[in-house]
C-alpha cells in the first residue's frame, strides 16, 4: 500500500533564516529556513521573470481557495472521488505551496512561484492511495501537459523478503510512461517509520525505478535523520525536510480562528507544525528541476536530472554529515540541493541527450533498431539509467557484429545479446537460456559477433557494471 511520507512531531517551529540573494516580501517567507539551505534565488540579484512550467502534484489534492494559490492551478482532477480541490489530509496543500506558492505580499514563496500546478488527487480519506489511482494520475498529467511530476509517497522496498516488496508493475509502467514523454519525476525516497526497521537501508518506490530522481531528507544542521530512508543506488540528491513550513488548507487551520496564519502550517493540525519527511524535501527538487526547465525550455528531462544531481554540494563530516564520504553516498545521494549552481550550469556544456529512452528492458520496452549497418549515440548513467536495450531483426544464418565505445573515465560496460522470446535482460525475472552472446569483462571498448540460427528478433543490451556515467557509441552491422 502507498502512503504519503510524513513523519509526524509536534516540536516548536525551528528557528528561521532569511530567504537568500533577493529577499522575497511575502512575510512568512522568513519561516521558509530551507531557501537559504537550497541556494533558491542566489542566481539572481533581483526576482526574475520565469516562463510557466507544469508541474504535477499526485497526492490528497490541493485547497486552491489560498490566496497563494491565485493564478496558480492550471488543471486539476480527483482519481478517488470528490473534488481535487478538497484535501482532507493537508499533505497535497502543503506540498504544493513549497513548489508554488506566488511571490507577492501574501503568505510565503513557492521556490518555482512562476509554474502552474496540475492536481491530481489520488489518496482515498483514509489515506491510502490505490495503485491504480496512481497509475492513472500520472498517464493523465503527462497527457495534460505536466513536464515535472512530484510523488511524495511511497511503498516499502524489500529485495530480501520479496513478500513484503511492493514493487507494481502497473506503476513502473506509468513512470515509464511519463519519462518516455518527457517529464521529470521525483520522488520521495521514503521513510523507515513505514519500513520495518529505523533506519531502512532501501528506497522506497517509485524512488526505487529508473530514471526518477530519489530524495532524502536533511536536518537544518546538515545531518541525515533516522528517519530518511538510505540506499547506494537510489538515493540520488537531498533536500532539508526537517521543519519546514507552508501551506496548509482552511477547513483545519479555521479550526484555530485565533491563530493568525490562517491556511499555513503553523496553524495546522498537530502533525504539520513542525513536520519532518522525506516528502517534503523531495518539493524542493521538484521545483529546481521546473526552475531549470523555465530558463531552458529545450532541457531534456534526463539532461535536467543530470544537472540537479552533479551540481549538488556534497554532504560530508565537514558539514554536519559524519557518516556520509565524500562524493555520492547512501544518505544523501550526490549531494545537497544547490539550486544556484544548477543554474550555473547551463553556461556550460550540457549533458548530451538521449533521445532513445525508455528503452531499459526488452519486449516491448526497447528501442527498435533497422538497417544493415546501425550507428548509435546514446548515454548510461550506473544510477539512473544503467541498462539501454536494442531491437534488431535477424534472419537465418545472417551475421550480426557489435562494437562499443564508452567515453568516459574509468568506464566499465557489458555488452549482451538476447535471443528471440526474451522479455527481462536484468534481474530475477531474466532467463539466462535466452542470452545468445555476450563480450568479455566489462571494459570501455566492447565487441560481439553472432550468427542467427533462427528467424527473429534479437536484443542487443549495453550495461554500466560500475559507477560511471556519459557518452557511448555502439555500431551494429548485419551481413
Amino acid at each position: 500500500m502507498k502512503r504519503l511520507l510524513l513523519v509526524a512531531v509536534t516540536a516548536a517551529l525551528l528557528a528561521a533564516a532569511p530567504a537568500a540573494a533577493f529577499t522575497p516580501a511575502d512575510p512568512l517567507a522568513s519561516k521558509q529556513w530551507y531557501l537559504e539551505q537550497d541556494h533558491a534565488f542566489d542566481a539572481w540579484p533581483t526576482p526574475p521573470t520565469l516562463a510557466p512550467v507544469k508541474i504535477a502534484v499526485v497526492d490528497s489534492g490541493v485547497d486552491n481557495t489560498i490566496p497563494d494559490f491565485a493564478g496558480r492551478i492550471a488543471d486539476g482532477r480527483s482519481f478517488v472521488g470528490g473534488s481535487p480541490f478538497v484535501d482532507t489530509e493537508g499533505h497535497g496543500t502543503f506540498v504544493a505551496g513549497e513548489i508554488a506558492a506566488n511571490l507577492d505580499s501574501v503568505g510565503i514563496v513557492g521556490m518555482a512561484y512562476s509554474s502552474q500546478l496540475i492536481v491530481a488527487k489520488v489518496v482515498k480519506p483514509d489515506g491510502s492511495i490505490p495503485l491504480q489511482a496512481e497509475a492513472d494520475a500520472i498517464r493523465w498529467a503527462v497527457d495534460d501537459g505536466a513536464q515535472v511530476i512530484n510523488l511524495s509517497l511511497g511503498g516499502v522496498r524489500d529485495p530480501l523478503h520479496p513478500n513484503r516488496d511492493t514493487y507494481s508493475p502497473l506503476e513502473a509502467a506509468a513512470v515509464a510512461y511519463a519519462v518516455s514523454k518527457g517529464a521529470v519525476v521525483v520522488a520521495a525516497v521514503g521513510n523507515s517509520d513505514e519500513a520495518y526497521a529505523t533506519p531502512w537501508n532501501y528506497a522506497s518506490y517509485p524512488a526505487a525505478l529508473p530514471h526518477v530522481i530519489g530524495v532524502s531528507a536533511l536536518t537544518k544542521s546538515g545531518a541525515v535523520p533516522d528517519f530518511s530512508d538510505r540506499d547506494p543506488i537510489f538515493n540520488d540528491i537531498s533536500a532539508p525536510g526537517v521543519g519546514i513550513f507552508s501551506t496548509f488548507p482552511l477547513s483545519f487551520t479555521s479550526t484555530r480562528p485565533t491563530c493568525v496564519d490562517q491556511g499555513y502550517s503553523d496553524c495546522g493540525t498537530n502533525d504539520y507544525l513542525n513536520p519532518e519527511g522525506t516528502s517534503f524535501a523531495a518539493p524542493q527538487v521538484t521545483a529546481a528541476a521546473a526552475m531549470l526547465l523555465a530558463v531552458d525550455p529545450t532541457l531534456t528531462n534526463s539532461q535536467v536530472s543530470t544537472i540537479l544531481e552533479q551540481s549538488a554540494d556534497d554532504v560530508n563530516a565537514t558539514n554536519g554529515c559524519p557518516q556520509c564520504t565524500p562524493g555520492r553516498d547512501m544518505y544523501s545521494g550526490w549531494g545537497r540541493l544547490d539550486v544556484a549552481r544548477a543554474v550555473a550550469a547551463l553556461s556550460q556544456p550540457l549533458p548530451p541527450p538521449d533521445a532513445d529512452e525508455t528503452n531499459d528492458d526488452a519486449g516491448t520496452s526497447a528501442h527498435q533498431l533497422w538497417g544493415k549497418s546501425i550507428p548509435v549515440t546514446a548515454t548510461l548513467d550506473y544510477y539512473d539509467d544503467p541498462v539501454d536495450v536494442y531491437k534488431v531483426a535477424l534472419g537465418p544464418g545472417e551475421r550480426l557484429k557489435a562494437r562499443l565505445s564508452a567515453g568516459w573515465t574509468g568506464a566499465k560496460v557489458s555488452l549482451v545479446l538476447w535471443k528471440p522470446g526474451t522479455v527481462h535482460v536484468d534481474g530475477a525475472q531474466a532467463k539466462p537460456q535466452l542470452r545468445a552472446a555476450q563480450s568479455a569483462a566489462p571494459a570501455a571498448a566492447q565487441s560481439l559477433a553472432y550468427t542467427s540460427k533462427t528467424r527473429g528478433w534479437y536484443y542487443v543490451e549495453v550495461k554500466a557494471a560500475a559507477p560511471g556515467f556519459g557518452q557511448y557509441t555502439l555500431t551494429l552491422t548485419k551481413r
